[in-house]
């Protein structure tokens, strides 16, 4: 008798604490601490203060020797820090070897996700579905904010495209270059940003269709005129239409070469 009052008051004082929010963690929940090596945190703390905006691109960090000072640690120490960042395009030297703040271009970051896509088996299915979403939006905001610099930008891609209607690796260069002058239109980058991973890896694939589908140039040229009209006449609508059209046309010459837009990206290369 004595043995159940003990466990129900054990029960109970459980049920106080866990409510309380004083009951001890189950065990397994949490894994040890590795402590981060010198390097990583040299390379944490410059990326800190350049992130938050303490450090402006273009403003001096230094030397290798003056860091050293600074942190406290030894020179490669200080090196391996700087090598991370230099990687990432957060600083950069100048011929003297000293350290600038810099802003990494978005094509650093647009490789990595690039080959993110790939090693993750994405499909094209998943690729069209994004595309559709991104270069709609930016044909839209792009109808009403234009400039004339960009729309005769536009004009001379097109000219050369109809020149390089036989070259499919020309003609797949210029698509792409074709729409990065359309996502500089809109005026909105994050919205450059997000397209670039997609970009890099759709020159296979329209040189894919402009090789295998004798069509497709022809095809891939005309929703191009159409879309320049449509910003041309400022007219919204027309411009997200002309653009679905032209992902859609994309899709289904993807799969009229006996492609599977659910087939992951590095083995459609493959068999290509």
């Amino acid at each position: 008798m004595a043995g159940n009052e003990g466990r129900e008051r054990k029960m109970a004082q459980t049920k106080e604490a866990r409510e309380a929010g004083t009951a001890e963690p189950a065990c397994g929940m949490f894994a040890p601490i590795t402590p981060a090596p010198a390097y990583k945190l040299v390379a944490d703390a410059i990326e800190r203060q350049i992130v938050s905006g303490r450090v402006r691109p273009g403003d001096a960090l230094g030397t290798e020797a003056e860091l050293v000072r600074q942190f406290g640690v030894n020179r490669s120490t200080v090196r391996e820090g700087i090598r991370l960042l230099e990687q990432s395009g957060l600083i950069r030297r100048d011929s003297s070897r000293r350290l600038f703040a810099a802003v990494p271009h978005y094509d650093r970051f647009a490789g990595d996700i690039s080959r993110a896509f790939v090693l993750n088996e994405i499909t094209f299915r998943e690729l069209w579905e994004s595309t559709m979403a991104i270069e709609t939006a930016v044909a839209e905001l792009a109808a009403e904010r234009i400039t004339d610099a960009l729309l005769a930008k536009l004009e001379d891609n097109m000219k050369k495209s109809e020149k390089a209607m036989k070259k499919p690796s020309e003609l797949a260069l210029l698509d792409l270059e074709f729409h990065a002058i359309l996502a500089r239109a809109s005026g909105n980058r994050v919205l450059q940003f997000a397209r670039e991973p997609e970009n890099k890896l759709f020159f296979p694939t329209t040189e894919m269709l402009f090789r295998r589908n004798t069509h497709a140039a022809e095809r891939n040229v005309a929703a191009h005129a159409a879309i320049i009209e449509a910003l041309r006449t400022r007219d919204k609508a027309k411009a997200v239409l002309w653009m679905r059209r032209h992902i859609n046309d994309w899709k289904r010459g993807f799969e009229l070469i006996g492609k599977s837009i659910d087939q992951a990206i590095d083995r459609t290369y493959a068999e290509d």
